[in-house]
């Protein structure tokens, strides 16, 4: 079976197209490898009537499903880690529900699960139908994302993989708050492969993506996966000693030689804020290590769900779907 995780977040809009489009999928996998598939949907708190509206169309739809409902806001990969673990299939994959990525990107991974030699498959962006500020912001996001974090990962980043049930339960292993799921995909190593495709512009709404979203993603990723704020606090440590040091004998020299009649109060000053500035970003880069070290000792779950309901599809709502692309 070939399960497919969907989280759902103010996503309302997108549930007719998204049966429809999955309905398509669901009937080429049936003909192509002989599977069943199954989608699951995880709406993770959403504040619209996504869960409503999904529980309408679900039992009507032509393939199987699986509705879950967080107890509230997780957050993306909480909601794809619910997802994964809700899943009875030997072959998984991830997709947005705002179906920025092609539905047809799932028949790729799968080719590259089944018939390739890869046990993990990310989608490679190779171009984006978004607005210029929106393009700018994820490659500047990526770019550093790459540079310090994840240097193996493609340079348009990656949202959405799919993977065996191997990789599946590896991942399901690492339950770190905090994190990073596609740094942890990663981290795991295992045989890759790269699908590119083509990012299609967003139908309907904005994107809850939001850049303070963004931003705590990146610090999750920066302090989950590497000791850089460390090693520059260390460095920065280490150049302030060294100018501390050639100040100091300035001022001796200067002193000395009868230059000055004291040491000078800007001087002071400077050293003073410098060297203050400089402990208190060394105790926010340490606390920031130690909060996240601490939440991981709770061993509070990652998400909570509230509701759990299951499908098992509705055949004579195939042609109906296909063809029209209406919603059931």
């Amino acid at each position: 079976m070939f399960s497919v995780i969907v989280p759902v977040y103010r996503n309302a809009e997108f549930v007719p197209q998204l049966i429809a489009e999955f309905s398509a999928i669901n009937a080429i996998v049936a003909e192509r490898y002989g599977m069943p598939m199954e989608f699951v949907f995880v709406v993770d708190g959403s504040p619209d009537d996504s869960f409503e509206l999904l529980k309408t169309a679900l039992p009507q739809a032509p393939f199987r499903s699986q509705l879950l409902l967080h107890a509230r806001n997780f957050g993306a990969f909480a909601a794809v880690r619910t997802g994964l673990r809700a899943a009875q299939g030997d072959y998984f994959a991830t997709i947005a529900a705002d179906l920025q990525e092609p539905p047809d990107l799932l028949l790729r991974f799968l080719d590259q699960l089944v018939y390739g030699d890869a046990d993990i498959a990310v989608g490679v962006r190779e171009g984006r139908d978004d607005p210029g500020m929106s393009r700018l912001a994820a490659n500047l996001f990526w770019g550093f994302y790459r540079r310090f974090i994840v240097r193996e990962i493609p340079a348009g980043g990656v949202d959405v993989f799919g993977c065996n049930r191997r990789i599946r339960d590896e991942l399901l292993r690492m339950e770190e708050a905090n994190t990073s799921l596609v740094g942890l995909v990663y981290w795991l190593g295992f045989r890759r492969s790269e699908v590119p495709y083509q990012r299609r512009a967003r139908a309907h709404g904005r994107s809850a993506w939001t850049v303070g979203k963004k931003i705590n993603y990146l610090l999750d990723s920066v302090f989950a996966f590497t000791d850089l704020p460390i090693r520059v606090l260390t460095i920065l440590g280490a150049l302030g000693c060294v100018v501390a040091a050639l100040l100091a004998v300035f001022v001796v020299v200067m002193r000395l030689t009868g230059q000055i009649a004291a040491a000078g109060y800007t001087t002071t000053i400077v050293v003073i804020t410098f060297f203050g500035a400089l402990n208190t970003l060394g105790l926010g880069f340490i606390g920031s290590y130690a909060w996240r070290s601490y939440e991981n000792t709770k061993k509070r779950p990652l998400a909570l769900v509230r509701t759990v309901r299951s499908f098992d599809g509705a055949p004579e709502a195939v042609s109906e779907l296909l063809y029209t692309g209406r919603s059931a």
